[in-house]
């Protein structure tokens, strides 16, 4: 189980969990920052409170049993990484690209992530009002498919 954190912390068990608190949409994607200020304490008492928690504001032990049993951190996604997930990736890319890379060619199914994947993903990043660093991590697996009423992590599987 990971650390306790609190208002003040900071760090990768922070945006864990900021994703966990994102996924059932107490966060938005954006707000995955590593930095637990007011808005992730509101966070977490809110999903303290919904869980039937103590709404004390800070994930310790019973609230991180909490967020895991519902979703699990996925894995990040760069160019050189290979399959299966990134073929997915591809698929639901390819899908919705028509908002977010107008214009833009179907990638290649290819369980391959390339040039032309990262370039979509950034493009997805952009849309997604996310660090377009062509990297799908935490913040970009949490954007919301809108229409889909899903994030990129539900459309993909993870």
């Amino acid at each position: 189980m990971p650390p306790t954190v609190q208002l003040g912390s900071s760090g990768s068990d922070v945006r864990d969990a900021q994703y966990l608190l994102a996924r059932p949409h107490f966060l938005e994607a954006a707000q995955i920052d590593g930095s637990f200020g007011p808005v992730t304490q509101t966070a977490v008492e809110e999903f303290q409170g919904q869980e039937g928690l103590a709404a004390d504001g800070v994930v310790g032990p019973a609230t991180w049993a909490a967020l895991f049993a519902s979703f699990s951190l996925p894995p990040e996604l760069a160019a050189g990484s290979t399959g299966a997930l990134v073929g997915r990736l591809q698929s639901v890319l390819n899908n919705g690209r028509a908002q977010y890379a107008p214009g833009s060619a179907d990638l290649v199914v290819d369980d391959d992530f390339g040039p032309l994947t990262r370039a979509m993903v950034v493009g997805f990043q952009t849309w997604g009002g996310v660090t377009a660093d062509g990297v799908v991590g935490l913040q970009t697996w949490a954007v919301s498919l809108h229409a889909a009423g899903a994030e990129l992590a539900t459309a993909v599987g993870v």
